[in-house]
């Protein structure tokens, strides 16, 4: 795989699956470099194995496909180029979509009714006179910001305060009506001019009459309301919020309930109080079909409520009556999660997802606390959706970015083929799985993915970022590209990783660059060892976020890579405290309070001891890890006669390498191979031509 093949990574949504069970309905994404944007639309997927998949949709960007209970309508969101995603709906047997939302910073998620007749959403909503809310208000002339909370920004996001996710209700239009038409410029201008006390403008020609249905607005606290759904009998609605005392000197967040019936009125939220689950941040919530139990994913955070490191989210079952939760899941080994909501499958069982060894498995609890595995195996479950007896699911896999199968008999079957055209146009290499032991004896579990030829291949040790996440064997794009270039990419899970249970991952707390630097270390040795064909005195190392840290942290101690590449790194927790949205916690929980322990863990405090040529990458964006963390270590790297470059990406943030823009991500691969091949060069990646 070539940096030029990134539009052919087609990556799959959670399934929708119609309610009578013969087909489900997935969105499917790609990188796109004419529009320099993620496009796609939805496809129908029917599960009998003789019809083949086929588009459904002709949207810019359409994703998050859910039916109706009843199975008339397909609800999802659609963003034109350059716009912010809104709420359609379609007949489900087919139609031109039509809006039913034009919220002005876009919809985030949604969820039906029970009785179908109702959708509610949740959306960023600002504050009057910020995001363009106000006509002829740039952000340059908005007002000041006050600050004085600890959570005021999220990378990706910018401000939150002014811009909370709140939730609305609307009624649903019939889908093969007039199309009804978005009002909301109008809306605005008829805003600003009554503010100044001027009389609305004139409808035009460009202000149809055609109105959407008008949305009900159920919550105005300025925290965001998240993980929304309704009861079973339609009378509540269950989320999520931090809506406590204190709440922004903690991580917690709670369930809360609003009353929506008939006769509610302006009902406000009220909190689902559970006196035996301590502090708590509650990732998602819902009720069991047969309207008896409440299933909400939770992760303890101690004491002060902000000791998050390396704690495994856990499934919890109360009764929706009221009464004592009950921790369904262990804690220590089972690591849960769900793509945006807990998916339910028969009357009182859901379907969470398990990080599990560089895997990710899908299983199925029930009320009573029985539970089983569905799906394992070298696969990454991204999604699943079940009604009556189908049950479908979306998965990545080493040969495929992401697909759509069905547990038939209890055995996967897959019914798409969405990477098809990146196996046609790329050649793909399966990782091989490894287990080496560490110096300590303790057992480190990786992949190499190795290039074709006898070698010998220089060495890339790759290091993953959070430090609580994991590689996995499914396709990775970082490592195909490398791979193709020549370069034996070697991944690991090292203690601190996630998948391992929380004493694995919890090993480096308050001991960063402790257990983690020798394990990478010596899984890196293992493989060498094991394989000839990797040459040993041609190594590079890289990481992004913690890996970036790992990675600046190594070469401060093991002076034998060639090169090396810092991206986005935790690199001073000093300066991190207060430069990045998650600086307050963070470093204080990974590496301690004390200007002791910092300084004991920090990259920066030893950057006099680096040696290897380093490529520092940031995004100006990033708030997360912010720039100044690379620009301050670049410097530093010059200063000191250490050969180094800093590669700044405008307009993108944290996430750059996995959700930039096309171009840039382009970039990126491109300028990190041109880095390798000054340091490592290799037949399909030389050595730059000496200049004149």
């Amino acid at each position: 795989m070539k940096s030029e093949h990134l539009p052919l990574l087609n990556s799959v949504s959670a399934p929708a699956v119609h309610p009578d069970g013969t087909r489900a309905v997935v969105s499917v994404l790609r990188p796109d470099f004419d529009a320099d944007a993620y496009v796609g639309q939805l496809w129908t997927v029917p599960l009998d194995p003789d019809r083949p998949p086929r588009r459904l949709t002709r949207g810019f960007r359409d994703t998050a496909p859910d039916f109706s209970p009843d199975g008339e309508v397909l609800a999802f969101l659609r963003a034109a180029a350059g716009g912010k995603p809104q709420l359609h709906i379609v007949e489900a047997a087919g139609g031109e979509p039509q809006p039913v939302t034009d919220a002005p910073l876009g919809v985030s998620a949604f969820a039906w009714s029970p009785d179908s007749r109702h959708i509610l959403y949740g959306a960023r909503t600002p504050e009057d006179g910020r995001y363009g809310s106000t006509e002829g208000v740039s952000a340059g002339s908005e007002d000041a910001r006050l600050i004085t909370d600890y959570q005021y920004r999220m990378n990706g996001v910018g401000y939150t305060a002014d811009k909370p996710v709140q939730l609305f209700l609307v009624e649903v239009p019939d889908p093969g009506a007039e199309p009804r038409v978005a009002p909301h410029g109008r809306a605005l201008k008829a805003r600003t001019a009554a503010a100044a006390g001027q009389s609305a403008p004139e409808a035009t020609s460009a202000t149809p009459a055609g109105l959407l249905p008008a949305a009900r607005q159920l919550t105005t606290a300025a925290t965001d309301h998240t993980g929304a759904s309704f009861s079973t009998d339609g009378r509540t609605i269950y989320f999520t919020a931090a809506l406590h005392e204190g709440s922004d000197n903690d991580l917690a967040s709670g369930i809360y309930r609003i009353t929506v019936g008939e006769g509610a009125g302006g009902a406000e939220p009220e909190p689902v109080a559970f006196g035996n689950t301590g502090r708590q941040g509650v990732h998602a919530v819902r009720e069991s079909r047969d309207g008896r139990w409440l299933f909400f994913l939770a992760q303890d955070l101690g004491p002060t409520g902000q000791d998050f490191v390396a704690r495994n989210t856990a499934l919890y079952v109360a009764p929706a009556s009221g009464g004592d939760a009950t921790r369904l899941s262990d804690v220590e080994t089972m690591d849960l999660a769900c793509n945006g909501r807990l998916e339910l499958r028969g009357p009182d069982s859901v379907l969470p997802l398990n990080n599990a060894r560089g895997t990710v498995e899908l299983l199925e609890f029930q009320a009573s606390g029985s539970h089983q595995t569905l799906v394992r195996g070298e696969r990454v479950v991204t999604g699943a959706a079940a009604h009556g007896e189908s049950l479908v699911l979306s998965f990545a896999d080493a040969s495929t970015a992401g697909d759509v199968a069905v547990l038939d008999g209890g055995q996967l079957r897959v019914l798409t083929d969405f990477s098809a055209p990146l196996r046609s146009g790329a050649e793909i290499i399966e990782p091989l799985e490894l287990t080496v032991p560490s110096g300590d004896g303790y057992p480190v579990h990786g992949w190499l993915v190795k290039p074709q030829g006898q070698g010998p291949h220089p060495v890339l040790l790759n290091i993953h970022g959070g430090p609580f996440a994991q590689f996995t064997g499914a396709l990775f794009d970082e490592a195909q590209v490398y791979a193709a270039a020549g370069y034996a990419v070697l991944m690991c899970n090292p203690r601190g990783s996630a998948g391992y249970g929380q004493e694995h991952g919890r090993a480096i707390k308050e001991k960063m660059g402790t257990l983690d630097m020798q394990d990478v270390l010596a899984f890196l040795d293992g493989a060498l060892g094991k394989f000839e064909e990797l040459d040993a005195g041609a190594l590079g190392i890289m990481g992004g976020s913690y890996g970036g840290y790992l990675t600046a942290w190594t070469i401060s101690h093991d002076h034998r890579f060639k090169a090396a590449i810092v991206e986005r790194g935790f690199l001073d927790p000093v300066s991190f405290t207060g430069s990045s949205d998650i600086g307050w916690f963070f470093g204080g929980e990974y590496t301690g309070r004390s200007a002791e322990q910092m300084a004991a863990q920090s990259p920066m405090a030893r950057v006099d001891q680096v040696r290897t040529p380093s490529l520092v990458i940031h995004s100006e964006e990033d708030l997360r890890c912010p720039v100044e963390q690379g620009q301050r270590y670049f410097t530093a790297l010059k200063q000191l006669g250490v050969e180094a470059a800093f590669l700044v990406f405008p307009g993108e943030n944290h996430e750059l390498s996995r959700a930039g823009t096309p171009h840039h991500r382009k970039q990126r691969f491109d300028q990190i191979l041109q880095w390798w091949s000054r340091y490592l060069p290799t037949a399909a990646s030389p050595a730059p031509a000496a200049r004149p």
